[in-house]
C-alpha cells in the first residue's frame, strides 16, 4: 500500500494518534470496524488530482453532490490493514465554499448495531456531538479528537450510498452539476438583464453568454 500512502500520507501515523487518543478517554471500540477513512483537500483542483490518483488503487462507488460540492468515495482493491483491523474505503469530499481546510487525513468512522444513544449516555464525560443523532437516514454521532475526529453510525457507507442511490460515477455528479449550473446562468443572466433594461441601457447584454466556473 505504499501508493496509498504517496497520496494521503501515512494513514499508520494518523491511526497511531486517533486510537492512542481513544484509549486515553477509555473509549470501547475494538469490536466495531472502521468502514471507511477520510481525506480532506483545500481545493477543487487538488480535490480532481487526488480523485484521478486514487483511481487506479479502487473502485469509484460514487461521485454525487452533498451539501453544495462534491464527494468522492473509493473501494480500494487491496483495504488498509492496521493491526486487527480491515479498512476498505476512503471518502474524499471537496471543500465547501468559503470554509478553510487543510489537506490530510481527518476523520475515520465506526459502524456500530448498538442504539447512538446509548453510547452517549455510556460516557457522560466524553463530549458527543449529537446534532446528527437524529437524521433520517444513517444518524451518527462525532467525537473531537484534537485536530481529527471520529463519527460513529449504524449502517456503513457503501450501504448508504446504495439506499440514496448517489451517483455511480463522475458523469452522474457532472450531469447534475451542468444542469444546476445552466439554471443558475440563465437566473443571473435575466436577472442582470432586468437591471441593465431598468436604466435604459441596450438589450445586446442577452446576446452574450455567461459561463461560470464550479467552486467548492
Amino acid at each position: 500500500m505504499d501508493e496509498l500512502k504517496k497520496i494521503i500520507g501515512d494513514y499508520d501515523i494518523f491511526l497511531d494518534s486517533v486510537f492512542a487518543m481513544i484509549e486515553d478517554i477509555d473509549l470501547d471500540v475494538e469490536k466495531l470496524p472502521v468502514d471507511h477513512l477520510c481525506y480532506r483537500v483545500e481545493t477543487l483542483n487538488e480535490y480532481e488530482e487526488v480523485k484521478n490518483l486514487l483511481s487506479p488503487l479502487g473502485h469509484l462507488l460514487t461521485e454525487a453532490e452533498i451539501n453544495g460540492r462534491p464527494i468522492s468515495t473509493f473501494k480500494l482493491h487491496q483495504a488498509i490493514v492496521y493491526k486487527n483491523r480491515s479498512i476498505p474505503m476512503i471518502e474524499l469530499p471537496a471543500p465547501k465554499e468559503e470554509k478553510a481546510y487543510k489537506s490530510g487525513l481527518e476523520h475515520l468512522e465506526f459502524v456500530t448495531k448498538e442504539p447512538l444513544q446509548k453510547i452517549v449516555n455510556r460516557y457522560p464525560m466524553v463530549a458527543f456531538e449529537t446534532y446528527g443523532i437524529h437524521k433520517k437516514v444513517n444518524p451518527d454521532i462525532t467525537l473531537k479528537l484534537g485536530a481529527y475526529c471520529i463519527r460513529f453510525h449504524n449502517d456503513d457507507l457503501e450501504t448508504i450510498i446504495k439506499k440514496e442511490n448517489r451517483p455511480k460515477s463522475p458523469s452522474g455528479f457532472k450531469a447534475q452539476h451542468r444542469h444546476k449550473h445552466k439554471n443558475q446562468s440563465q437566473k443571473q443572466r435575466s436577472s442582470q438583464g432586468a437591471k441593465k433594461e431598468s436604466h435604459g441601457k441596450s438589450k445586446n447584454y442577452y446576446k452574450k453568454s455567461s459561463h461560470q466556473k464550479f467552486q467548492a
